[in-house]
């Protein structure tokens, strides 16, 4: 689950990760009155204005600005707010800005220049284990240091038997080029930010940039944060930062039926009972010709009920042009999908697909006398394979 960034600052600071003063608005006159405020607790005679949506890169689309007086607050807060950002992350259609977050300015003048790092902490997936990724060249442009000077990224892999040790915060310090009170900064920074990752059962916290003041202060300006959807239950209080218009509407609906659902951009409607067996057919489809519309797992115990709403969900994708059921019964019983599907076409109203079906396990021979005998123009496949070819067949006609 994707949090907006005043979300992941308010996890951060709660494990003692340094953040600007912020306060989040919904109109230009909360704006106004979020900054007076943060100039009287900070003294604080810039602000940032910054849009609320799930995706980066958020400066470039202008959708984050510097505000100089109350005057400018508003007028960026009207300039902001319902405004479609479009940035590299949101794709040509961008996203509505309903939020705003008003911030402190830390690009203050000091005894030293203000620097901007990059860190990072997610897990390695080769490797089993969590790692903090880091640079000295933080900022807009990250993705352009990756890819022209690799050796500017940093990795620093941990050990869960251990965890985060002392040595490894002095070497990501050590490698910023930090010395004096902002190498003790960091140190604090760096260990506060892994305890956040593990406490908050994080799949991703980006801090970019993460933000050394001319007076040797070290912040969080920035927070692009993930949660591992599958703890959810241990973070009841996480899980209230949902935010369903930031979310595909489609996926939101199914998620009401306990139903796992992704959205891709084929033609082919795909309806699968286990995750492996999903991600097994979406293969099989795209060999054989065809490019699959969704992911969609109704479960092991899927009813009549539950594959009758999956039918709803996946028709609501216009691209849609065919849709494959592909049941392997185990715990769930291949006659109760197929009363799903015959429920389905008596109660939705112009299903004009074609649909291919195997099911196979148990009960699957009631199943098929089931569909058979309902009189549906369903096509029929044993095998996973003839399945797939079936339906891109299908297409063409």
């Amino acid at each position: 689950m994707n949090l907006h960034e005043y979300q992941g600052k308010k996890i951060l600071s709660d494990y003692g990760v340094a953040i600007p003063k912020g306060i989040v608005a919904s109109n230009p006159k909360e704006a106004v009155e979020a900054a007076k405020a943060i100039r009287t607790e900070t003294g604080s005679d810039k602000w940032a204005v910054k849009a609320q949506i799930h995706a980066g890169g958020r400066g470039k689309g202008g959708g984050v600005k510097i505000a100089k007086d109350l005057d400018e607050v508003r007028d960026y807060a009207e300039q902001i707010l319902g405004m479609q950002l479009v940035t590299p992350q949101t794709g040509p259609e961008g996203k509505l800005v309903r939020k705003i977050l008003i911030e402190q300015n830390i690009y203050y003048p000091g005894e030293s220049e203000p620097q901007e790092f990059y860190m990072s902490v997610m897990l390695n997936r080769d490797k089993s284990r969590n790692m903090i990724v880091y640079s000295p060249r933080g900022g807009m442009n990250i993705e352009k240091v990756a890819e022209e000077t690799p050796e500017e990224i940093f990795i620093e892999t941990i050990d869960p038997k251990v965890g985060l040790k002392g040595f490894q915060c002095r070497k990501i310090a050590f490698n910023l080029g930090l010395s004096g009170d902002a190498f003790k900064a960091m140190l604090k920074f760096v260990t506060a930010l892994h305890k956040a990752f593990i406490g908050a059962d994080a799949a991703l916290f980006e801090i970019n940039p993460v933000m050394k003041t001319s007076d040797n202060k070290i912040f969080a300006a920035d927070a692009k944060v993930a949660i591992d959807s599958n703890a959810l239950y241990r973070h009841p209080d996480i899980e209230e930062m949902r935010d369903v218009f930031e979310e595909d509407p489609i996926e939101v609906e199914a998620s009401k039926f306990d139903l796992s659902y992704v959205k891709l951009d084929g033609n082919v409607g795909c309806m699968v009972n286990g995750a492996g067996l999903a991600m097994a057919t979406m293969d099989l489809i795209k060999l054989s010709g065809g490019n699959p519309a969704n992911f969609l797992d109704v479960g092991g115990t899927a009813d009549a009920k539950r594959v009758e709403e999956a039918f709803r969900i996946i028709l609501k994708d216009p691209n849609v042009k065919a849709i494959l059921v592909n049941i392997f019964g185990g715990i769930v019983r291949c006659d109760r999908v197929a009363q799903g599907i015959v429920d389905a076409y008596n109660n939705i109203e112009d299903i004009n697909l074609p649909i291919v079906v195997r099911l196979q396990g148990t009960n699957a021979e009631e199943g098929k006398k089931l569909i058979d005998e309902s009189g549906l123009k369903v096509h029929s496949a044993i095998l996973l394979e003839d399945a797939a070819k079936m339906v891109t067949e299908v297409l063409k006609t």
